[in-house]
């Protein structure tokens, strides 16, 4: 139930920004990954999937609640983590 509320708000966000001119390809989304300096990645929806993505969805929704101050899914881990586990993510 929690991964949905992210992923309705996060997606209602990305329309927004869609409408603003920024785009993002059909089947993606957009996150924001970064312990400080938040950097813009914009992945696959079906790493959503992936039970080591599903951490990080529940590390973010400890973290942040439903409040992302990002617009989009903020993801709180290093940014090195996050392209080694998409990287294996893309591979599978």
């Amino acid at each position: 139930m929690a991964i949905r509320q992210i992923l309705r708000r996060s997606l209602s966000s990305e329309r927004r920004s869609a409408s603003s001119g920024v785009g993002v390809p059909m089947g993606h989304l957009v996150v924001y990954v970064g312990e400080n300096e938040k950097k813009r990645f914009v992945i696959p929806v079906s790493h959503l999937n992936h039970s080591s993505f599903q951490e990080l969805l529940f590390q973010a929704e400890e973290e942040f609640g439903f409040h992302h101050p990002m617009g989009g899914l903020t993801i709180p881990c290093s940014q090195d983590l996050f392209v080694d586990l998409v990287s294996d993510l893309s591979r599978t």
